[in-house]
């Protein structure tokens, strides 16, 4: 029941987190661009604008919550010029590495710091 309730609020945070950004840099919707061919997905939803720390932060966060193997609501995430700080308690060295591996795969991660990142056992927490 708690995996169950943990999803449904990662799903329901990500949706919450995702929203805004979806309607702020969504470009209009049409089928042809001005010199008259078609656009392709990749052109509706690459920008030239730069991406900020609250954006590699919120899509961090939503990754995390959404990854496998990833505890997301045990991992703390703050960006400061495009370095993600991740802090919090994971079980093992897997889970550590995969968030870290899910922060350096987002677009405008300069570096990971994963520092404050502790492994410690359930047993132990």
């Amino acid at each position: 029941m708690k995996h169950i309730n943990q999803l449904t609020m990662a799903a329901g945070l990500g949706l919450l987190l995702a929203a805004p950004l979806a309607l702020a840099n969504d470009p209009p919707r049409t089928d042809r661009q001005h010199d008259g061919h078609a656009m392709t997905h990749a052109d509706r939803h690459d920008s030239n604008e730069p991406v900020t720390d609250t954006w590699i932060t919120t899509k961090v966060k939503a990754d995390l919550l959404t990854s496998s193997n990833v505890p997301g609501t045990e991992v703390k995430v703050e960006t400061v010029n495009g370095v993600v700080s991740l802090s919090g308690t994971v079980a093992n060295q897997a889970e550590h590495d995969k968030a870290v591996t899910t922060a350096r795969g987002i677009k405008g991660v300069q570096r990971v710091d994963a520092s404050a990142l502790r492994v410690a056992p359930m047993a132990s927490r």
